[in-house]
């Protein structure tokens, strides 16, 4: 009787511990998530999150302290036989040997696969059709790091995992890479991603996870993440007292005034028609609907204090 799978990639109650008694570091905690087949799914977060250390329990290469993982129903790690010819792996630092040439690094990850793509074409797939016989240390790091691209698409993985693939790249072939990317969902490949790009994770995500301290904070669609996060309005200090903005909140930052509010149009739309009424300038205007950028950066701040109170109600108990 077959085990019903609810998506290509589970994890449930996973839990990532370093070290052992007081000294140990638990680097994930209880994290469970879902990704469906032909899903691109993000998974974001600050440095020392533990976007790592959930990766390489996924991908098998460290076995979780507590809870589940599986990839197409199976352990990764006692099932390893299995699963790693449906993987592609892209590391943040990829290691290859650096006096082979590009083309020969290509054919030797290909000979490791059990259906690899031709080298030469997979090689023009990530633009580096014409630095074949360059040397990989004479490779600059964007070109390395689309060489490590290659080497984790040429055996044609089911599964693709990209730890912060764009990272180094130059805009264009940034935006080559997620052409490349979004070709590799629609033909069916799920992707789990990094990145700390969070104009690349709302371009590409379908869903992601955003971490903080070990856990995950925020997930869902771009659009899920974003909802009910304010819109933000930045202005210089005007001489005179702003008027009461209906919905909105106003605080000072950095010597500007920060308009915090649900309703971007309509306090904008108040804040402007006040000013031309009273005759007042307004210097300095920046408006911003809300974005997965303005959710980002608010969450340290909520958990982080939202800890600190914690641990002082302890501490008064």
């Amino acid at each position: 009787m077959s085990t019903r799978v609810d998506g290509i990639i589970e994890v449930t109650g996973m839990t990532r511990r370093y070290g052992s008694g007081r000294g140990a570091f638990e680097a994930v905690s209880d994290l469970s998530l879902s990704v469906e087949e032909g899903e691109l799914f993000g998974l974001l977060g600050t440095n020392g999150a533990g976007k790592t250390s959930t990766l390489e329990v996924i991908q098998g290469l460290s076995r979780p302290s507590q809870g589940t993982v599986s990839i197409m129903g199976m352990d990764p790690i006692a099932q390893r036989r299995e699963v790693r010819p449906t993987l592609g792996i892209m590391l943040q630092k990829g290691g290859l040997p650096s006096d082979l040439t590009t083309l020969e690094s290509v054919e030797m990850w290909a000979g490791t696969c059990s259906n690899p793509l031709p080298a030469r074409d997979v090689l023009a797939r990530v633009d580096l059709a014409d630095r074949a016989d360059t040397r990989v240390k004479f490779l600059s790091g964007g070109e390395q790091r689309r060489l490590d691209l290659a080497c984790a698409i040429i055996g044609q993985p089911r599964v693709l995992f990209l730890d912060e693939p764009t990272t180094g790249l130059d805009p264009e072939s940034r935006r080559n890479t997620w052409r490349l990317i979004e070709e590799l969902r629609a033909s069916g490949v799920t992707i789990m991603l990094t990145t700390h790009y969070l104009d690349e994770a709302e371009r590409l995500c379908d869903r992601l996870a955003i971490m903080h301290r070990g856990r995950v904070v925020r997930s869902g669609t771009v659009a899920d993440v974003v909802a009910g996060h304010p819109a933000r309005i930045r202005l210089d200090l005007p001489d005179v007292r702003l008027p009461e903005l209906a919905g909105a909140s106003v605080d000072i930052e950095d010597g500007r005034l920060v308009i915090d509010t649900s309703s971007l149009q309509d306090t904008l739309t108040e804040l402007l028609l006040w000013a031309q009424r009273s005759g007042v300038r307004i210097d300095g205007l920046d408006a911003r609907a809300a974005s997965l950028e303005t959710v980002f950066l608010s969450i340290a701040d909520e958990f982080d204090g939202r800890n600190q109170f914690e641990n002082s109600k302890e501490v008064a108990a």
